[in-house]
């Protein structure tokens, strides 16, 4: 083949590139265009009722906790347990931040996700007390202990999981000063926050 005659073909064959190039994706983004279905909003769709990442999740395994501590169980019961309040704790966060994303724009929407996560953190601190009530039944106190003063700083001594979780530490001798005392009167009581981020708990010995 002559030299001009294959630079002639190979400036041809780049201006068809370089126009192929142009009217391909045109081509394609309107064939994709036409074939595109309407987005549609849709109603929302209840999670599994096997999912654990729910409030009810949540709940299923604090049943299951408390039957594997009545079969004496206690390995299985602080793993659920472990697994309820690291679910709820995430739960709690997440609904927070959409609460204070919903704002001063949707009312009813702030609304709900403030319920769910004030919920989502109730049963954090409720998985809290029984996984350190099942490290004092396995004889772990060290265990116990953290625990305990995590819910008082979440739930505020002057509420009833707090107290509650004020009195193990008294009969574990880690305070020596009862509470709530004759004649004190509780203050204001702020609604359970989320715990600073942790390192997760080791099992219980079995």
């Amino acid at each position: 083949m002559p030299l001009n005659t294959f630079a002639h073909w190979s400036r041809s064959s780049l201006i068809l590139g370089v126009f192929l190039l142009g009217v391909l994706p045109r081509a394609v983004f309107a064939q994709n265009q036409s074939a595109s279905p309407n987005v549609q909003i849709v109603n929302p769709t209840p999670p599994p009722s096997s999912s654990i990442y729910t409030l009810e999740g949540g709940k299923r395994l604090m049943d299951e906790a408390a039957a594997a501590v009545n079969s004496q169980n206690y390995a299985v019961a602080a793993r659920k347990l472990l697994e309820a309040r690291t679910v709820m704790n995430q739960l709690s966060n997440f609904y927070q931040s959409l609460n204070s994303s919903f704002l001063g724009i949707d009312t009813a929407a702030a609304d709900s996700h403030r319920r769910r996560a004030l919920e989502a953190a109730q049963l954090r601190d409720q998985a809290t007390f029984q996984l350190a009530l099942v490290y004092r039944a396995n004889n772990q106190p060290e265990l116990a202990v953290p625990l305990l003063v995590e819910i008082i700083r979440s739930q505020n001594p002057t509420r009833e999981l707090g107290q509650k979780a004020y009195q193990q530490l008294l009969e574990l001798g880690f305070v020596d000063v009862p509470f709530p005392r004759t004649g004190a009167i509780p203050s204001a009581t702020p609604a359970p926050s989320p715990p600073p981020a942790t390192s997760a708990n080791p099992q219980p010995r079995q």
